[in-house]
């Protein structure tokens, strides 16, 4: 499996990469972030010979720590981004909010959450389709402070960039580096989704957020 990609797995390039998908997928959430995380922790589990019958090459598959640390991180410098931009949005953003009665209510909520310092929102939000963006947006327009949001959001990205990178590397090491071991984690990974949008469903403060970030 991982022969036909080995060019971008095996070099330095695979840290942009993933840098840049979890870093843009806030603003479009149809981007496989999740899906190069987990093939990238695949192939540095086959690399190093943790994968079932992997040939150990270690000085050319990407370090499990540092795809932690480079998911994690664009994951805050994303949320980060947007949440500047909504709440630098003025009075258009807020228009195009008021214009919608879920935004609004979500908006509201989270609010509410924050201040009550109901951060497992945000990292619910993380894993659920679409919760991220709504929750960073929703959390500039609304002007709350930085200090209540952003190390949520830390915490969140941290979250996400280990439970999908475990998913590849403890995939690849039941199943090996196969189409198989890739499938089963992205099902895991969907599965938490799923999973976040039903418990945020489930809370009544977070319940019109979860409504948003529903596909």
């Amino acid at each position: 499996m991982f022969e036909s990609v080995g060019s971008l797995t095996g070099s330095p390039w695979i840290y942009a990469m993933v840098a840049l998908s979890v870093l843009l997928d806030v603003f479009l959430p149809v981007l496989p972030s999740g899906v190069l995380v987990i093939a990238a922790a695949t192939a540095a589990a086959a690399g190093t010979g943790a994968a079932a019958d992997a040939v150990p090459v270690p000085h050319e598959v990407p370090s499990i720590l540092a795809l932690i640390a480079c998911a994690a991180t664009a994951s805050l410098l994303g949320d980060l981004v947007a949440y500047r931009l909504a709440w630098r949005g003025g009075a258009r953003l807020d228009r195009a909010i008021s214009r919608s009665r879920r935004l609004t209510n979500a908006q509201e909520r989270l609010g509410l959450a924050l201040a009550r310092g109901g951060g497992a929102l945000v990292i619910l939000a993380r894993f659920a389709p679409a919760g991220r963006s709504v929750v960073s947006l929703g959390a500039g327009a609304a002007h709350r402070r930085a200090r209540d949001f952003l190390p949520w959001s830390a915490l969140a990205g941290l979250s996400w960039a280990a439970y999908s990178v475990a998913l590849g590397y403890y995939g690849a090491q039941w199943l090996g580096a196969t189409w198989l071991a890739t499938g089963v984690s992205l099902v895991a990974l969907f599965g938490a989704g799923a999973g976040a949008a039903y418990v945020m469903r489930r809370q009544p403060g977070a319940r019109a957020t979860a409504e948003v970030s529903a596909p």
